[in-house]
């Protein structure tokens, strides 16, 4: 998140002040609590610091390719055989699982509570944040994607899709939350890349494969991963940073 947030403050302001743990901690005693040598450990390498925003009640998801939930929708809609519109977005027949799209698309989604978040088009968007301001976050969003999407494929990373958040602080829409990382982002190696199944990817859809191969139902409780799951999830998630930052990270 770091490393994003400093090449994509040119485009949005964004919430990061600092991920040194030593001034995190002194901002924490300067605000009336205790750091124990405990927190001190657990905070380093792990935290950051950011400034406070009012936070937006969607997520802004730009896809670049048909994956994942899209993929579901796109051939419940019939799109194997027909053009489909999904979220307000015309998409044509027979694209392949993983297909780039004609062009990037923002399909915001509610916050869910509880159980899943809801993909919902910008229309059904506008009526939560305003017309207005769900144009502004459509146009960030997709203005965003493309900009990594450039950065991460100069390392031989395809960003498939990602998801955003956005709230405002001072006036302005300023990026919050993380950004571009495993857990909000899809990645595959351009390499290996190959239209027309699921594709290998830098992300947590390691361990949402292996879920699918369990009977969970989706609700709480959650199973608990395997030990190898765990390890080659971390491992896909190490390779990604290194990749894309050019930095080493210890496990």
């Amino acid at each position: 998140s770091r490393f994003w947030f400093r090449q994509l403050r040119p485009i949005v302001p964004t919430h990061y002040i600092t991920v040194d743990t030593d001034f995190i901690l002194k901002k924490i005693v300067e605000a009336g609590g205790v750091c124990t040598p405990a927190m001190s450990e657990t905070l380093a390498g792990r935290a950051m610091l950011g400034v406070k925003a009012q936070a937006f009640p969607i997520e802004c998801v730009v896809r670049g390719y048909l994956s994942g939930s899209l993929w579901k929708e796109y051939v419940d809609a019939g799109g194997k055989t027909k053009g489909v519109t999904l979220h307000g977005h015309s998409l044509p027949s027979g694209l392949l699982e993983s297909a780039q799209l004609p062009q990037p698309i923002f399909t915001p989604a509610t916050k869910a509570e509880t159980g899943h978040d809801e993909n919902i088009s910008e229309a059904e968007a506008a009526k939560l944040v305003g017309t207005q301001t769900a144009a502004e976050l459509a146009r960030i969003s997709l203005a965003l994607y493309a900009r990594a999407s450039e950065i991460a494929l100069k390392e031989g990373i395809i960003l498939a899709d990602t998801k955003f958040e956005f709230g405002v602080h001072g006036g302005a829409i300023t990026l919050i939350d993380e950004a571009l990382t495993p857990d909000s982002s899809r990645f595959w190696d351009a390499a290996i890349y190959q239209p027309g199944k699921s594709q290998a990817s830098f992300d947590k859809q390691f361990v949402r494969d292996w879920l699918e191969t369990t009977d969970w139902k989706k609700t709480p409780p959650a199973p608990e991963l395997p030990s190898e799951v765990v390890a080659r999830t971390s491992e896909k998630y190490l390779e990604a940073y290194r990749r894309i930052t050019g930095e080493s990270l210890q496990k």
